[in-house]
């Protein structure tokens, strides 16, 4: 994920307590490096006060999950007046019930050949370039 987002012009990486130490070994070798490129934080208490703490700061959390209110990613508002905060879980079990309550939209990526998902690097990777082109459009 940090490589797709240093490539793609993320502004920051946050991740919560469950997540992988972005430092360790493996995790720098794997990201080549570009941890150290990508600025990021660790969120304390996800969701409940990181997400309090995201939308006082005027972002909208835009969660990929495969649920019934998700909207395709094409047709998500990713836009430069829109300051957007992008939510992706775990692979496997995904984003657990308090997290997705607590963002405001649910955003899926369309995908054929009876594929359901990708894992997260991959789907990092597809809604940071989306984002980039809604921005580059505008």
């Amino acid at each position: 994920m940090f490589r797709s987002a240093a490539a793609l012009g993320v502004d920051a990486v946050l991740v919560t307590p469950q997540c992988a130490d972005p430092l360790y070994r493996r995790s720098i070798r794997v990201s080549m490096g570009t941890v150290f490129q990508v600025p990021w934080t660790r969120m304390e208490a996800w969701p409940r006060d990181g997400a309090g703490l995201l939308h006082e700061a005027g972002f909208d959390l835009l969660a990929l999950a495969l649920t019934d209110e998700a909207i395709a990613l094409d047709q998500a508002d990713l836009g430069p007046d829109r300051k957007v905060a992008l939510v992706l879980g775990a692979e496997g079990h995904g984003l657990k019930p308090a997290t997705l309550r607590a963002v405001d939209e649910h955003v899926v990526i369309p995908m054929a050949g009876g594929v359901d998902s990708l894992n997260v690097a991959a789907a990092s990777a597809v809604v940071f370039w989306q984002r980039r082109a809604m921005l580059a459009t505008s």
